[in-house]
């Protein structure tokens, strides 16, 4: 293909630049090292290691053998995640308001294009997520950061979305959040949804980590507010980040709008996607029992790190990762966490990808890997972050 030249060069992206998600060039570098033969600990990606239950496996298998996969909605799951609100949170939902997606992603870019116009101005909270900035940039709406850092806990309060002007068109929030594990109690959680009712913004709430948490279990945005948006998946406290499975609770006044822009995206989230998802809800056992393995792999790196001369770690309350200040070794995140695992095959995230302004003094550990993996890595860190010239 030529460009309008007449040369053989790529024709120009014709959308907003959107930065890479810099974890996977760590995750490249990982790959490469294993081909060569070298043992890595993956503590960069944020994904559990422990696999699909075994109840979703054998649903899926059956399902493989009998199910002719087409296009497909299964109103069997809807009303199992409407169940799961009545008993876990004490909100009725209605089925109608039950959209199912490609995994969480697709649920936040069809809120991102439904629910505002070009040029909306959507706050997101710094450290965040990466791709929360990035899709609105790409679909043209405007990402407005807020400062969450080390000062405010990681956490947003209300005072701070009230004196923002003007007034944002839509706020996203998560808790559990990614990168810092940071949570919202009820409280706090209710005065943001207060703030965003009295300034005509709307609230979208990420729960994607909701089942992870070590001390109080996380309050959904619908207790304190039914007409926040809600998105959430399978990927997390289920394991099933590869099977792209996840669903969307929109206001009842939005549900159609919200389910039009859903197909007209995505057609149907995966039909075998959906039949494992069914049994993964109910293999309680397993789910707690990984869990735990998290409180555990938690417990040990916070207890390991300051011996590493890392000190500037806020304890998460939920999620399975560690935000962890390394401003005293590195200005640059992003060459720090490929030097650390060329030389000690310790895959991390480098800050930059959650913070465009602090991120290069930050890395990420995530501790959703094995116990053993995670001593491992405490063993060959410990050495090597005590060996580092201080900046």
């Amino acid at each position: 293909m030529t460009n309008p030249a007449g040369q053989d060069a790529p024709l120009p992206l014709r959308g907003a630049d959107v930065p890479p998600f810099y974890a996977g060039l760590i995750g490249r570098q990982a790959t490469e090292l294993r081909r060569l033969g070298r043992e890595v600990i993956p503590m960069h990606f944020g994904q559990p290691t422990a696999g699909t239950p075994p109840r979703a496996r054998a649903a899926a298998a059956a399902a493989l053998a009998s199910d002719p996969t087409g296009y497909f909605e299964s109103r069997e799951l809807v009303r199992r995640i409407a169940r799961h609100y009545r008993e876990c949170h004490g909100v009725e939902v209605a089925e109608e308001r039950i959209l199912l997606t490609n995994g969480a992603s697709a649920g936040l870019v069809a809120a991102f294009a439904a629910l505002f116009a070009p040029g909306d101005r959507v706050g997101v909270c710094r450290p965040g997520y990466p791709a929360y900035r990035n899709a609105l940039r790409a679909l043209g709406r405007t990402p407005v950061e807020i400062d969450c850092g080390a000062a405010a806990g990681f956490r947003l309060e209300a005072a701070v979305l009230a004196a923002i002007e003007p007034p944002l068109h839509g706020l996203v929030v998560a808790s559990p959040a990614n990168p810092t594990g940071a949570m919202l109690g009820r409280e706090a959680l209710a005065r943001l949804a207060a703030a965003c009712r009295a300034r005509g913004t709307r609230l979208i709430s990420d729960e994607i980590y909701h089942g992870i948490s070590f001390g109080a279990p996380a309050v959904c945005a619908l207790e304190v507010d039914p007409d926040a948006v809600v998105i959430n998946s399978f990927s997390k406290l289920y394991r099933m980040p590869g099977w792209r499975i996840g669903w969307l609770v929109a206001p009842a006044a939005l549900a159609a709008q919200l389910s039009a822009y859903v197909i007209n995206f995505f057609l149907t989230a995966a039909t075998l996607s959906q039949h494992a998802a069914l049994a993964a809800f109910d293999d309680a056992e397993d789910l707690a029992a990984v869990v735990a393995s998290y409180r555990v792999n938690r417990e040990l790196l916070l207890a390991a790190l300051p011996g590493m001369g890392i000190t500037g770690v806020a304890p998460p309350d939920g999620a399975f990762y560690l935000y962890a200040d390394v401003g005293h070794l590195t200005d640059d995140s992003l060459a720090f966490c490929q030097r650390l695992l060329a030389e000690t095959g310790v895959a991390t995230a480098p800050g930059i990808d959650f913070d465009t302004r602090d991120g290069q003094r930050y890395l990420r550990f995530s501790f959703a890997v094995t116990t053993r993996e995670v001593e491992r890595a405490i063993g060959v860190l410990g050495p090597w972050f005590r060996a580092q010239p201080r900046r």
